[in-house]
């Protein structure tokens, strides 16, 4: 299939084919006056109201953020983007198109992560047309395609990183994510003459049936690396505890030690209010 891309219709102002109008209608006018008089002015006429017809029917007006685009004997006759009063070719079609900024909301999509556990995901995606021919030639609905190619690019995107985990995970670097699924949107609305501004993620969940369990599971995770570090920083503390008596020139053997190290770290890693009896030992031997 030939790529269709777009280029400036022949367009002049509206004001000259105003004039243009004016006169044609001012030659109607005569040609309609000595008509009634003599019947050869029939040929005065038909062309008058011809040219009138045709002049009104080239103009037409842009709004801003708006385009026009032409299409003549079926053929791809150009675009007018210049807000304003124009007059192109009176036989050609015209077909607005809008240049705004567009938003498009998925809905809720239930995918596996790559994990493959389910979950639910949905995105925006911020858009705008930039070649009106490819919008308007190459796709059907170019509304329509941003639909579909979002959220196939979404369900692609969910599908190749895990929900949460220690590396790049979906919920744990979402700036990444963003850019990364703006880059694949983009790449999959290039055909259709769109491009995207923004692409972000406005939900992210586990699927209902698998929330619990998997809240479950983040729960217990957190408890362990909590504990993981209490357990660090107690150690820390015994030892600097020990490495303190040493200094001070309160030595301790080895028994003694061993006990003290494990009184200190109930103390310490203990969830309740832990009341150790904390024996040294004797100073000498």
């Amino acid at each position: 299939m030939r790529e269709i891309k777009e280029f400036p219709a022949w367009r002049v102002s509206g004001f000259w084919g105003s004039a243009l109008l004016l006169l044609a209608l001012a030659w109607l006018v005569w040609a309609g006056y000595h008509l009634t008089r003599e019947p050869t002015y029939l040929w005065h006429l038909i062309p008058a109201l011809l040219a009138t017809g045709l002049l009104g029917a080239g103009l037409f007006t842009v709004q801003p953020n708006e385009a026009r685009v032409l299409v003549f004997l079926g053929r791809y006759a150009g675009t007018v983007r210049e807000p304003g009063f124009h007059f192109a070719n009176p036989l050609a079609a015209r077909k607005r198109i809008s240049l705004r900024v567009h938003n498009f909301n998925s809905d809720r999509l239930k995918v596996n992560d790559a994990h493959g556990n389910p979950i639910e995901i949905a995105a925006v995606v911020v858009f705008r047309v930039v070649d009106t021919a490819k919008a308007l030639f190459q796709v059907e609905n170019y509304q329509a395609f941003v639909a579909i190619q979002s959220e196939a690019a979404i369900r692609a995107l969910a599908s190749r990183y895990p929900y949460d985990a220690e590396g790049k995970s979906l919920r744990g670097n979402p700036e990444e994510i963003a850019e990364e699924l703006k880059a694949e949107v983009e790449e999959r609305l290039k055909v259709a003459g769109v491009e995207v501004l923004e692409a972000r993620l406005t939900h992210l969940a586990y699927a209902p049936e698998v929330a619990q369990a998997m809240l479950r599971r983040q729960q217990a995770l957190a408890v362990v690396a909590a504990r993981r570090l209490i357990v660090e920083a107690a150690v820390g503390m015994v030892r600097e505890a020990l490495a303190g008596l040493e200094a001070a020139g309160l030595p301790l053997d080895e028994e003694r030690k061993a006990a003290m190290v494990n009184n200190l770290m109930v103390a310490l890693v203990s969830e309740a209010q832990a009341q150790p009896v904390v024996n040294v030992g004797t100073l000498y031997t």
